[in-house]
């Protein structure tokens, strides 16, 4: 059914008519997220600010034949709030912002989607508390789109991802019916386990109403440190060398030298811009000597590896300094060109030095500028292509180069995405990591759960 002026009338008289966006210029900043894609201007934008305008919201929707895109803050780098051309509507979700229960015996809280996560994680800290997950846009990005895509982060090698936190969840279906999973409890084997098929979703089944998070009590103690190296492989290997020395740091930062000279061009950390690599490395605990034991550790595997120099944050703003200028590294090379291309293939991190030689032969073979920074810890990096769209020929060589950095990942046992998602920019690759049956079961699974496949339609799967 197309959006006829009938239609909008009605959603009106569900969420309010100053929350239906109709005007071209308003619908326009929902066409796009932060991938590097054609934008799609919706038919219509829904804001409901309750939950139960929500719920009606998704069925009239559903009901009217219109393919639903659900967007917090638009965030992601993968296509997956990109919404469906033609009748395509997006429900806005980031007024839906309330953190209805911090739980400090129980330990854990309930939240709506639209709550930024930075604002949440801080919220929970007042209270004595920690939640780890801390992807790099934290500070708009909100708790759906994180559980949506299963946001990742600089402090996933030790705490784990967003879906290590979801304890349980509200969903709206199809027929705008609230379907509940999880609990509030350690254990719950009730039902099927929806919240972790709901986790890593991309918005392809139900639209999130309430989430449940798991929250865990902050480290009493840390040390954070830079290490140098003159040479990039020796930095990579270190990576292996670290985790094979049984030292899990809570962060494990990898920035090449074209990143770090970007970096320090735009925060003066006092990066050392001559360093071909650096690691931003942090080690925590519950007690002070055991943190200390273990950065003592840490150092001595950087020094046998061949680090040219190790330096110990002395306090806590020296500390901050080298976090916030890592958190800067994508905003700093978006800074150099007008077209930035940010990947994830993640491997097995045994396998990081193999990555990192092989995209940087890849960024020479297509004559390309690449800064590469990430989570080298888990395998999960990030190769940054510096562009120009509207170059057309040089674009081509970014894709071709992207395209062959995938089959390197493949090829290392590793995969797509480690915490960016697939949504549309990926999808095309879907079959090849793993094979057709595993599609078609994903896509019966899909069916069963969206019979007019309306939810977030083109994603995902092909």
């Amino acid at each position: 059914m197309a959006v006829t002026p009938a239609l909008i009338t009605e959603f009106r008289n569900i969420v309010g008519k100053e929350n239906v966006l109709t005007e071209e210029a308003d619908r326009q900043t929902y066409a796009y997220d932060a991938a590097v894609l054609t934008p799609v201007v919706p038919a219509l934008v829904l804001v409901p600010v309750t939950q139960e305008a929500l719920g009606k919201t998704v069925k009239l929707a559903y009901d009217s034949g219109l393919p639903i895109t659900v967007r917090g803050s638009g965030t992601n780098l993968s296509g997956a709030s990109i919404p469906e051309p033609g009748d395509g509507v997006v429900i806005l979700t980031n007024r839906l912002d309330k953190i209805l229960e911090i739980n400090e015996q129980d330990l854990y809280a309930v939240v709506e989607p639209g709550v930024v996560t930075a604002r949440f994680a801080a919220a929970v800290a007042a209270r004595g508390l920690f939640y780890p997950p801390d992807p790099g846009s934290q500070s708009v990005s909100t708790l759906g789109g994180n559980v949506a895509l299963n946001a990742g982060g600089l402090r996933g090698l030790k705490y784990g991802v967003t879906k290590d936190y979801v304890m349980g969840m509200e969903i709206f279906d199809y027929r705008g019916e609230l379907v509940k999973t999880g609990s509030r409890t350690v254990k719950c084997v009730t039902g099927y386990n929806m919240a972790a098929l709901m986790s890593c979703s991309e918005g392809t089944l139900g639209v999130f109403s309430r989430l449940i998070l798991k929250l865990v009590p902050p480290p009493k103690a840390s040390r954070a440190m830079l290490a140098e190296y003159d040479d990039i492989n020796k930095a990579s290997e270190t990576v292996a060398g670290i985790i094979a020395a049984h030292i899990v740091p809570c962060t494990l930062e990898f920035l090449d030298n074209n990143t770090i000279k970007y970096v320090e061009a735009d925060t003066k950390a006092g990066l050392p811009v001559q360093a071909a690599a650096v690691l931003l490395i942090e080690v925590d605990g519950g007690h002070e000597r055991m943190v200390e034991e273990d950065a003592a550790k840490v150092v001595e595997v950087c020094k046998k590896c061949g680090c040219t120099d190790v330096r110990m944050a002395k306090n806590a703003e020296e500390k901050l300094k080298i976090w916030e200028a890592r958190r800067n590294a994508l905003p700093a090379l978006a800074r150099a060109r007008p077209t930035t291309v940010l990947e994830d293939a993640t491997v097995p991190r045994s396998r990081i030095p193999e990555m990192v030689a092989a995209v940087n032969r890849i960024a020479r073979k297509y004559r390309l500028e690449v800064g590469t920074f990430g989570h080298a810890g888990d395998g999960n990096l990030h190769p940054t292509f510096l562009c120009d769209r509207r170059d057309k020929e040089e674009f081509r060589r970014v894709e071709a180069a992207v395209d062959e950095i995938f089959d390197v990942a493949l090829g290392l046992q590793g995969t797509l995405s480690g915490e960016h998602g697939i949504g549309m920019a990926k999808a095309k690759w879907m079959e090849k990591e793993t094979n057709r049956a595993t599609i078609e079961f994903s896509k019966n699974l899909r069916r069963a759960l969206d019979p007019k496949m309306l939810f977030n339609a083109g994603k995902k799967f092909l």
